[in-house]
């Protein structure tokens, strides 16, 4: 089976399978074990920031970022729709009592200033505290840009917040850019690198910032019972997907464009073309599609799809070049039924 669903069902290649498996290992919550320690430092180092802390996922790496900048009562002004605020369960109001403040999104997914600056509370005990700015890069494969990410750090900075960024997918967006990490979020107080969409780990994120952030950001991650033992086995991965996995995603994003050219060419087919920047590319069917029965057709031709009327396709370490085409005959096939 293809599946298209996410980059996050890739399964890891043999030479992830070998530094695994020759991981050297020890307790990471006594702080021995070896191959966590090196991930953390190379996270570190790669993104220009004093400490890592390697952890169990992106939802737990964000959570912990949050709480490390937030108290009870205090407010993360952050992107409607962003993962934090609309996809990882509440976490940051539920268990840490952090006010999420949405704010509207251009057509690209960014923040407005206009709107950021209206929303920092002021010094009155009736509203909560204004603490933290959350920006996100990618957001729904979109790059954030340079530019960006440094008006983002000056608007916080001039205003007394820090800035976190949500980077479950940075690594698309350094290699879509062509920048150096460090560069991408020098501005960022923190920033949560996920390992297992794009670079293909089974697991982990690292969250990365000054030491005293990650320092409590450690105790954090204790509570919410994300402290491992033997991690270097899951960390292992991590060094070699950053070692072997980042310059190949430029080939996820030429598929990715390639199969929105292509499907966009079919009759009742809609793909934004222009808006296809990474590894993923939204695809709408004319209504007198249905899409009841897409899901199941696309399966009988070998195809897993998170099928809708709007359906997020997305390209990875397990997709080549064959498996796009048979994606573009299916649809093809599909929407043929229907005089498409």
């Amino acid at each position: 089976m293809i599946d298209f669903r996410s980059d996050t069902v890739t399964k890891p290649t043999a030479g992830m399978m070998t530094a695994i498996q020759e991981a050297e290992l020890g307790d990471d919550v006594y702080g021995d074990d070896p191959t966590t320690n090196a991930l953390e430092e190379m996270a570190a180092d790669l993104f220009g920031k004093e400490a890592g802390l390697f952890l169990s996922s992106g939802t737990q790496s964000n959570l912990a970022g949050v709480l490390a900048h937030c108290g009870r009562g205090e407010e993360i002004l952050i992107g409607q729709g962003y993962h934090i605020q609309a996809w990882e369960a509440g976490g940051a109001s539920a268990l840490g009592g952090v006010v999420m403040h949405g704010l509207r999104t251009d057509n690209h997914g960014a923040l407005m200033a206009e709107d950021i600056l209206a929303a920092i509370k002021p010094d009155d005990f009736h509203a909560p505290v204004s603490r933290l700015l959350s920006v996100e890069n990618t957001v729904s494969g979109k790059v954030q840009p340079v530019s960006y990410m440094d008006a983002m750090a000056s608007l916080a900075h001039e205003n007394n917040l820090k800035l976190h960024c949500d980077g479950a997918r940075i690594m698309n967006a350094i290699v879509a850019l062509g920048v150096d990490p460090a560069r991408l979020v020098q501005g960022c107080d923190t920033v949560s690198i996920c390992l297992s969409k794009g670079l293909g780990t089974p697991a982990g994120s690292v969250l990365v910032g000054d030491l005293s952030t990650i320092t409590k950001a450690r105790r954090i991650r204790k509570m919410l019972g994300g402290g491992m033992r033997q991690s270097g086995i899951i960390a292992a991965a991590g060094i070699y997907a950053l070692t072997h996995h980042v310059d190949r995603m430029s080939e996820d994003h030429r598929r990715a464009k390639w199969l929105s050219t292509e499907l966009a060419s079919l009759d009742g087919v809609y793909v934004d073309t222009a808006s296809v920047e990474t590894n993923m590319l939204f695809v709408t069917l004319d209504e007198r599609i249905p899409v009841d029965d897409m899901a199941a057709f696309m399966a009988d031709q070998g195809i897993i799809l998170s099928a809708g009327r709007t359906t997020r396709i997305v390209t990875h370490l397990d997709i080549d070049d064959a498996a796009c085409h048979a994606l573009k005959e299916a649809m093809a096939l599909f929407t043929s039924r229907y005089g498409g």
